[in-house]
């Protein structure tokens, strides 16, 4: 998945290119192209201050295993243990909001809230397609095996900037939350689901005891998804393309490869930064040269 917001550097320029051209003596010569310049201006500036509130703040991370069954969940599962260990490295602390789980721990699908200073502005861009090789550990004829998984990173959105939703447009579903509280949680219908009608986008919350909670949790990661789309909806109009509904979770979409076998290689193929100490990126969650890279985009 593409980051949907612009460079903040980028927006600063912009900024700064626009408010040295008011200074020519001829600007206002041209009345109507003046009024597009300040409009653009303060459109810059409304999305500057959004960007940098937002990268300052926490997030919702997504991992979803593609197809593949067992190898891929369990590419989801290392994925999670490789951000795990560099929360750990960060000083950050997750909870699990919803989680789905084979017999081998393997992740079909897991949703945890981060928590931080700049979580969000510095994870934003793992969003995207993570890819595989290896030596499939549930291959009887030991073969080489590729498995993706998905990642998607959104911010939590503060409540004076979140869109309003209509309940007509909201379909709310329950079902008995099978996450840790014991029996007094599975006896209750306290996981909730919450469906956005107009998009079919929807969100699954099990981790609070109150269906309330996740409820309100539901709708919270329910705005950022919007805020996601939105913001992606804007990007794809200014490079004059269609917007892509989903993004599919297989070969050639891929922001990152991980290769443990025939050789071990960690690449991130939008700034085509690489190393082969797989160990210390996997294992240890070393991703601050990955992030960093990232951040020049």
């Amino acid at each position: 998945m593409t980051n949907p917001e612009e460079n903040a550097s980028n927006i600063k320029s912009e900024i700064d290119e626009l408010e040295a051209s008011m200074n020519d003596a001829s600007f206002w010569d041209d009345k109507e192209k003046a009024g597009r310049i300040i409009k653009r201006i303060k459109e810059l500036k409304e999305k500057q201050e959004g960007v940098s509130t937002l990268d300052k703040g926490n997030a919702v991370m997504t991992l979803l295993a593609g197809a593949g069954g067992d190898d891929s969940e369990d590419f989801a599962r290392m994925l999670f243990e490789m951000y795990d260990a560099y929360f750990k490295r960060k000083g950050f602390s997750y909870t699990i909001l919803h989680e789905n789980k084979n017999d081998h721990n393997g992740f079909r699908n897991l949703t945890i809230e981060i928590d931080g200073k700049g979580v969000y502005g510095l994870l934003k861009n793992e969003s995207g397609v993570h890819r595989l090789v290896r030596i499939s550990p549930f291959n009887a004829n030991a073969k080489r095996h590729t498995s993706f998984a998905m990642v998607e990173v959104l911010p939590i959105i503060p409540v004076t900037e979140r869109i309003p939703i209509s309940p007509d447009e909201i379909r709310i579903e329950t079902s008995k939350s099978s996450g840790p509280g014991g029996q007094n949680v599975n006896k209750r219908e306290t996981a909730v689901r919450v469906v956005h009608i107009p998009t079919n986008i929807s969100v699954h919350v099990a981790t609070e005891r109150q269906q309330d909670q996740n409820k309100q949790k539901a709708l919270e990661i329910l705005q950022a998804k919007l805020y996601k789309l939105e913001e992606e909806k804007r990007k794809a109009e200014i490079e004059g393309r269609q917007i892509s509904k989903t993004t599919e979770i297989e070969w050639g979409n891929q922001i990152r490869s991980y290769v443990l076998h025939p050789y071990k290689m960690v690449k991130d193929h939008r700034t085509n930064f690489e190393t082969s100490s797989v160990e210390a990126v996997l294992e240890k969650g070393e991703l601050d040269d990955f992030i960093s890279a990232e951040q020049k985009l």
